[in-house]
């Protein structure tokens, strides 16, 4: 053993290699890279333990949840790196994030390399030389209450979903998946689609004009009608969802508004009273996770996902503090920074005389660690660093050091004036308009940042007045003085549904509601963008009508569990197992088997899984459009059914809808213009000259497809039922096939479906094993099949085009996946410092995806093969390796009887 090694385990390798550098020549510093060891799917578990009491969770729920844990097999080989340098070592630092997630790391390292040295825990929020100095002389002992709290959740998500997600399998769709935190958020969005559905928009009329003092000098101002002969003048807000008029406010209609437009020309109007008052504006707090995921959504455009993946690689390379928190607070240095840089900066005025303090208004905060700041004693500016971050790098720390240098100097000062003005109209109304403006005199925090805000539905119905950050003054002038009125307009206006969530108000609405934890967030809206529950329309958030019929099955059959307090209750009892004042056996005892009552309020998930009864699938994915037209959710998609009107085969009339067609816009009206557009009947294409039938294209249920007519089998009548049954079943069959994704029943010709309906093509025969090879389309695209082995072909056209050559060396290949072949790459990026093997990106069943030969990562929605950087792929891969489930594990049980091994100093 070398003298006086030390080893530092982290989990990343970029934040290796920026620690590496602080640390001297005595340390090796090596990365984890995320977890070693995880739950494995039940079918990977050994042959002896699959019937025993983990063969279905892979966690012993009879025993006081124990969790059976195996090594990635991706991981074998870096274990075993680890063990040989622990070896060559007499002290080993775990250095994880000092995090639930990074506690568990720990843990697991510790458990699987049983280290014979001295063991430390080294935490540090930043990763800057000062930071790292600090962690090495103030460690401390693995905190178990840390892990109990990440492996309670590990299982509580393990039971929910492997007990939820097979119902919606059954009842909806093959590969859905349930989530504690999902699943909520899923019926968020679904709700606000609910409510934009329901909405019944109102038609409201008000007035504006512009006004002018007698002094030319002044500057005219707009006002805009806010009371007549007393009574307040509706605005949208004074309106139901439902179109209802909500008080007792004047509505007033288009004739209404344009009449008192004519009556009020030449009128005398008249100042009716001033009010002014000082305006003062403080500076937003500095960021947790959660904000900084709002305001980066707001101001950069820039989806959660890609937030948390930008800041990882700031917090990573010693650029920010640690990015998942959800405390405010910054450290006594980071305040002194702050204050210091704001008085060079914009000079001692702005900086107030005391720093300022935050705290946290979020439910369940727990403010472990600071808030996300720029990194070290002394911040740099965005300047300084703008040579050695990439794009989105320098938005993101910009936007942070603005927020943080922002949240320690003064408050924004000026004078907010009010003015009612007024005027008889001819016909003896008594009009009153109303305006507001500030001025800002002193700017204060507005110098270097202004926090963004989420979009209104009443944003229309404020008066002119401007943003906080705008000056907008009034003209000099006292009650009684007279005006004069000009361009006064009558203007219509109608009432907005609900918005739709962005990321940032999704975000935002979760935190409020204490549902999950932020550091979560940009994972759980990632999933259900990617289980295709929701879609982005801009920066909307649309959930699909597979959403709708998820979301109602968990509400009629599982409804507390996506009950939005039980969620914040949940995650309230995490963080008290978390601080030790819960047990998590207990806790995971009432979850999963209930208190023991038999009472339903105290029923757990197992009871209420297997009391389920049964659930009407046909009804679950249905939704009811209006005027009988309902909406199903079909294993290929949604499709609209009008059971008044029947086809020629005895169904209710049927129409595909459109992908790009939201929820909401699915009007009555919209529904039967798609049924009527829909072909009735058989579309005749021609007569096939070999058989003589005739050969027709229909819109089938799964899309449109091309058949032949042939004629009724003749059945001897005095059969008995089942020697006709029998007689049907040997009559031959129509040959049928599905038109290609490049066509459709406008188009295709009488040649298109012949060559459809000669499928499958024999394309030749093996000449090694003599097996026959032939050319299909199926259900997940075009394929070669030689007996049972199956490869994918590379496009729809290669079933006519493929020869028995090009065939053999497809077969030649090692075949990957489902029945998958080899692609080429769309582009190549390198080699990953991991794994030491060139990255390519390609494109695979499920889109574009980033590989290295081992690991593969689908790319990000806003990712392209064209955009996407060498730095961003390994990243990705490494995002991957550290979070993916294993393909082949081995064993490394914990059981309860053995104690946890403790760290020590």
């Amino acid at each position: 053993m070398s003298a006086g090694r030390k080893l530092v385990i982290v989990e990343s390798p970029a934040k290796a290699r920026t620690i590496a550098g602080y640390l001297g020549d005595g340390f090796d510093v090596e990365a984890s890279v995320g977890h070693i060891r995880d739950l494995p799917q039940p079918s990977e578990l050994p042959a002896d333990m699959k019937k025993g009491p983990f063969g279905k969770f892979a966690v012993d729920v009879e025993n006081g949840f124990t969790p059976y844990y195996v090594v990635d097999s991706d991981k074998k080989k870096k274990v075993a790196e680890l063990k040989k340098l622990l070896k060559e070592s007499d002290e080993l630092y775990l250095a994880t994030d000092e995090d639930r997630e990074g506690e568990a790391i720990a843990w697991h390292l510790l458990s699987e390399l049983k280290p014979k040295v001295p063991v430390k825990r080294m935490v540090f929020h930043e990763i800057t030389r000062e930071a790292i100095t600090r962690a090495l002389e103030n460690t401390r002992e693995l905190d178990d209450r840390l892990v109990d709290a990440q492996e309670t959740r590990r299982i509580l998500d393990r039971l929910y979903g492997y007990e939820v997600s097979p119902v919606l399998w059954r009842k909806v769709r093959q590969g859905l998946s349930a989530g504690r935190v999902q699943s909520v958020a899923t019926r968020l969005v679904v709700e606000r689609e609910r409510e934009r559905m329901a909405f019944v928009p109102a038609d409201y009329w008000d007035v504006t004009g512009t006004f002018a003092v007698a002094d030319d000098d002044e500057p005219t101002f707009s006002a805009r009608l806010s009371a007549l002969d007393g009574r307040r003048v509706a605005t949208g807000r004074d309106f139901s969802d439902r179109g209802v008029l909500t008080s007792d406010s004047a509505h007033l209609d288009e004739a209404a508004a344009t009449s008192l437009v004519a009556a009020l020309d030449r009128a005398d109007f008249e100042v009716r009273s001033l009010e002014t008052k000082p305006y003062t504006r403080r500076p937003a707090a500095p960021f947790t996770t959660s904000t900084l995921q709002q305001e980066a959504s707001r101001k950069l455009r820039m989806s959660s996902r890609q937030t948390m993946r930008t800041a990882q690689s700031l917090y990573e390379n010693g650029y920010i503090t640690y990015m998942r928190t959800d405390s405010p607070v910054l450290s006594s240095q980071a305040i002194s920074a702050a204050r210091r840089q704001a008085a060079e900066l914009y000079g001692g005025e702005y900086v107030p005389d005391a720093p300022r303090v935050y705290a946290s208004k979020a439910k369940g905060a727990q403010e472990a660690h600071e808030a996300i700041r720029p990194a070290g004693d002394h911040f740099r500016t965005p300047a300084q660093v703008a040579r050695e971050l990439s794009g989105d790098q320098f938005k993101l720390y910009e936007l942070i050091w603005k927020r943080t240098v922002a949240s320690q100097m003064a408050d924004a000062r000026g004078q907010t004036a009010s003015v009612r003005l007024g005027a008889v109209a001819s016909d003896g109304r008594d009009a009153v308009f109303s305006a507001s403006g500030t001025v800002i005199t002193f700017r204060g925090f507005l110098a270097a940042y202004e926090e963004g805000r989420d979009v209104s539905r009443y944003d229309d119905d404020a008066p002119a007045a401007p943003a906080d950050d705008k000056d907008a003054r009034l003209p000099k002038m006292a009650q009684g003085d007279a005006l004069t009125a000009a361009d006064l307009t009558a203007d219509g206006h109608r009432t907005s549904p609900p918005p739709r969530f962005t990321e940032a108000s999704l975000v935002k609405a979760l935190e409020e509601r204490g549902i999950g934890r932020p550091s979560t967030y940009a994972a759980t809206i990632s999933v259900i963008q990617d289980r295709g529950y929701v879609t982005s329309r801009g920066q909307a958030l649309v959930p699909s009508w597979l959403a709708f019929a998820v979301t109602r099955l968990l509400e009629d059959n599982f409804e507390w569990l996506v009950d939005y307090d039980f969620t914040a209750e949940m995650e309230q009892d995490l963080d008290a197992i978390a601080a030790g004042d819960k047990d998590r056996v207990a806790w995971l005892t009432r979850f999963y088997f209930g208190d023991g009552t038999g009472r339903t309020e105290g029923e757990g998930l197992r009871d209420l899984v297997e009391n389920l009864g049964e659930i009407d699938a046909r009804e679950v994915n249905s939704i009811a459009i209006g005027d009988g037209i309902v909406l199903r959710v079909g294993r290929y998609g949604p499709y609209l059914e009008d059971p008044t009107v029947l086809g020629e085969d005895g169904n209710p009339r049927r129409a595909s809808v459109p992908e790009e067609l939201a929820p909401d816009e699915l009007t009555v009206a919209k529904a039967r213009e798609l049924l009527d557009s829909e072909p009735e009947g058989d579309q005749v294409l021609g007569t096939d000259p070999t058989t003589g039938t005739t050969i027709v294209a229909k819109k089938g249920r799964y899309g449109p497809y091309v058949t032949e007519l042939l004629p009724e089998p003749e059945i001897d009548p005095a059969l008995s039922a089942a020697a006709k049954k029998k007689a049907l079943a040997a009559a031959p069959k129509p040959r049928t096939a599905s038109l290609f994704q490049s066509m459709s029943l406008d188009t295709i010709t009488i040649d298109d479906a012949l060559r459809l309906l000669s499928l499958p093509r024999v394309v030749g025969t093996d000449p090694e094993s003599g097996a026959e090879i032939t050319a299909q389309n199926g259900r997940y695209g075009p394929y070669l099949k030689k007996g049972t082995d199956s490869r994918t072909l590379a496009s729809e056209e290669a079933l006519f085009t493929t020869t028995l050559e090009e065939a053999l060396a497809i077969y030649a290949q090692p075949k990957r996946g489902r029945g998958a072949t080899a692609t080429p790459p769309l582009r190549e990026l390198g080699t990953d410092p991991t794994s030491g093997k060139p990255i390519v990106v390609k494109d695979g069943r499920f889109g574009l995806y980033v590989t290295d030969g081992e690991t593969n990562r689908t790319l990000p929605r806003d990712v392209t093969a064209e955009s996407i950087t060498p730095e961003q792929a390994i990243q990705l891969l490494a995002d991957k390796r550290a979070s993916a489930p294993a393909k082949k594990k081995a064993p490394a049980r914990r059981t309860a009887a053995k104690p946890r091994a403790a760290a020590k100093k």
